[in-house]
């Protein structure tokens, strides 16, 4: 009689409270799960603090490409064809090589290209973009630097010359929070790092 009445009385129980605790607090937190997963990532995350990297006072871009298997001399034949066919684009204003060295395989190649923020029917902004990109060939490897940037701006009003390091810095082109860029200085920040991840890219395409 004892066990009937045990049972008759569980029985009874209502059973929102267990439905709440079993199942929809579960599937509370598939959801926000889910939610984190599909949240995009910021696409401005990649100009942010840490972009623009400062060596002794000046700003250098450098990567290391590595080329299994290609000798030194390949890589600098490789890397001396682009350095020399970039200076003929369309882009491009007063470009020359200016150092190759086939007992160290360097190369050294300085660029004045326009740099073009907007362009459309009724305006044109954009800046002479003045840098220099040196190439380290070594066996099976590439050191590429991207060093002296500087820019001239508003030739047809009052010509502005600016320098990376007092321009494009974080100290100058990020905001204190690091969420977003400063409007004048930040574009400039945005298409130099746009420009150097394309001639970044176009070495590593070259060298696989």
């Amino acid at each position: 009689m004892r066990h009937f009445v045990w049972t008759v009385l569980i029985a009874s129980i209502p059973m929102t409270g267990f439905a709440q605790n079993t199942w929809e607090q579960p599937e509370k937190k598939q959801e926000e799960a889910a939610k984190a997963v599909v949240a995009k990532p910021d696409p401005n995350q990649k100009y942010l603090q840490g972009a623009v990297p400062v060596v002794d006072g000046k700003v250098v871009f450098s990567r290391t490409f590595e080329a299994p298997g290609k000798t030194a001399f390949e890589l600098y034949n490789i890397i001396g064809k682009f350095l020399q066919d970039m200076t003929k684009e369309s882009n491009q204003l007063n470009s020359e090589i200016v150092k190759a060295d086939t007992t160290d395989y360097e190369l050294g190649a300085r660029y004045e290209e326009w740099l073009v923020f907007q362009s459309n029917v009724i305006s044109l902004d954009r800046t002479r973009f003045y840098y220099v990109l040196k190439a380290s060939c070594q066996d099976g490897k590439v050191v590429v630097e991207m060093s002296h940037i500087k820019y001239l701006y508003e030739e047809q009003r009052k010509a502005q010359r600016y320098k990376a390091e007092d321009w494009i810095t974080d100290k100058v082109a990020v905001n204190k929070k690091n969420t977003k860029l400063l409007p004048l200085t930040g574009k400039f920040r945005r298409k130099t790092i746009d420009r150097k991840d394309y001639l970044f890219n176009k070495i590593e395409g070259l060298l696989k």
